[in-house]
């Protein structure tokens, strides 16, 4: 009984493990310049953030409230 159970068990196993490896979610690796233009973009968007960040740092980023005059 015993060991029918444990094969049972592990023939269970080994096939959700050959399903999972069949059925991966694998993609194809990215070209060159793919690759570049996510360099490219990951730059610009930490070039970005920086400058938001000192724009905040030196109060820059919202108009001053200390007149009620529009200054052009």
């Amino acid at each position: 009984m015993k060991g029918s159970f444990l094969c049972k068990a592990i023939l269970a196993i080994v096939f959700c493990v050959l399903a999972f490896l069949l059925c991966s979610c694998a993609q194809p690796g990215e070209t060159t310049s793919e690759g570049g233009r996510r360099h490219e973009r990951a730059l610009r968007i930490n070039q970005s953030e920086l400058m938001s960040d000192i724009d905040r740092l030196l109060l820059l980023d919202q108009p001053s409230k200390l007149t009620d005059k529009r200054i052009p």
